[in-house]
């Protein structure tokens, strides 16, 4: 996912998509721990978008306590 992409997601979305993201790369290192993956770089691309979805809700946080 593209920053701008997240930033236009709101709280509620952003939530989910980090709550979907996390199942998602749980499972694949559960599968990597057992098998080959077809695609590794996923985990990798898994991990920054979620760095990303992170960092605009910690973002919004910060925002909102400053006011």
């Amino acid at each position: 996912m593209r920053s701008e992409e997240i930033r236009d997601l709101s709280d509620a979305d952003l939530a989910a998509r980090v709550t979907e993201l996390q199942e998602e790369r749980f499972r694949l290192r559960f599968r990597k721990a057992t098998e080959a993956l077809e695609t590794p770089m996923r985990l990798r691309e898994l991990r920054k978008d979620l760095a990303r979805l992170k960092t605009v809700q910690r973002e919004r946080a910060l925002a909102a306590t400053q006011r």
